[in-house]
């Protein structure tokens, strides 16, 4: 009798890394500060914690040298773990730090609900100020630019003077003048009424962004202080900004948890755009591998290859011996045996995972590869 659909699927496939939208919903997909900010093409923290359990011994240090929006660093301080995280992104950098800085929740909660104070009582005016960008006026309503620009002058008068940049980044990201729909990779600004697909009725553009502000801040707070209360005592992580193939990664580390960028997939900085202009972060998207703006012909395949190769090799000179590379990865085009030798590591199992959804709730099913590695 030949073998059902099912039992095929069982075969060749991990059930312990594939999750169900039934099993695994959205809210535990993005629980405490992994929703401190939307992010694009993060994997989940469950496929982590799944990880470090088999391929990391109990209470050592992991690096991720992809740490994106520091779902592998998060998930190791819950777990109970030391981590290090780079990234080339300088929001990723901040954004990564807010979520896994240790905090004093009393002057943390001081200084969050003073500004929230703040942005509720402030009254624009109507006009943009003068002090906005050329971006700031082609994407946000008058009011809304106000809004936003007064927060940001409130940034530096707290200690949590970084937790209020998220806040407005993320602000800032709700508050632009375009559809609901496409707030990921918006092109023009929406200046007239739409016909909205996420709420099935016409939606006019935002004008204002103080509802974003409001509820944001206090949101913040309250999934900081819930993941306080989730990380293991005593367990740290250092985010370092930075290019993770010539970085000095200061190991030793007892294993790697990383989701590298696919090629031509998503430009990492474009996506967060409004948070490099309002926040005047340190941008070095040239150096972004797989950037959408490279293409994917011949020539940009390689310096793909060679470049996340040379993010492996320098992780792999501070594992400690015998320490396993975990790389969760769709690998289509068939590139990552010649990335391994290029690196100096070789494959010493892998794990196949269908993958219902990532973060988001637009994201479709697909299926993807966990590739474990260790020095050849």
């Amino acid at each position: 009798m030949a073998a059902t659909q099912q039992a095929l699927y069982e075969r060749s496939h991990d059930l312990e890394l594939s999750w169900s939208e039934s099993s695994l919903p959205e809210r535990e997909r993005t629980k405490h500060v992994h929703r401190l900010h939307p992010y694009l093409g993060k994997f989940i923290p469950q496929l982590v914690e799944v990880l470090l359990d088999r391929h990391v011994r109990p209470g050592g240090h992991v690096l991720d040298p992809f740490a994106g929006s520091g779902t592998t660093l998060v998930q190791s301080l819950e777990s109970g773990y030391d981590a290090t995280g780079v990234d080339i992104a300088g929001f990723n950098a901040l954004l990564v730090r807010v979520k896994t800085r240790p905090y004093n929740l009393e002057a943390l909660r001081r200084d969050l609900l003073w500004a929230h104070g703040e942005a509720e009582a402030f009254e624009p005016r109507g006009r943009y100020p003068r002090e906005a960008s050329a971006f700031v006026r082609r994407w946000y309503a008058p009011p809304a630019a106000e809004e936003l620009l007064h927060f940001r002058s409130l940034v530096e008068q707290v200690g949590s003077a970084d937790v209020l940049r998220v806040v407005l980044a993320r602000s800032a990201r709700s508050a632009r003048r375009t559809t609901h729909f496409d707030l990921d990779f918006p092109r023009e600004p929406c200046l007239e009424p739409y016909w909205c697909h996420k709420h099935r009725r016409e939606c006019k553009p935002v004008e204002s962004a103080r509802r974003f502000l409001l509820r944001y801040t206090l949101d913040t707070l309250e999934r900081i202080e819930t993941f306080a209360s989730a990380r293991a005592e005593g367990r740290v992580a250092r985010m370092l900004h930075g290019d993770a193939r010539t970085i000095d990664l200061d190991g030793p580390y007892d294993g790697v948890v990383t989701s590298p960028p696919y090629p031509g997939l998503i430009d990492y900085h474009g996506q967060h755009s409004y948070a490099y202009e309002l926040l005047g972060l340190d941008e070095r998207r040239d150096l972004e591998l797989g950037r959408p703006a490279r293409g994917t012909g011949r020539a940009a395949i390689e310096e793909y290859v060679d470049g996340v190769a040379g993010v492996l090799a320098n992780a792999r000179r501070s594992l400690v011996l015998g320490g396993r590379v975990c790389i969760v990865v769709n690998d289509r085009r068939d590139l990552y045996p010649e990335i391994l030798h290029r690196a100096g590591l070789k494959l010493v199992d892998r794990h196949e995972r269908h993958v219902n959804r990532r973060t988001g709730r637009r994201a479709g099913e697909y299926y993807e590869s966990i590739l474990v590695a260790a020095a050849g």
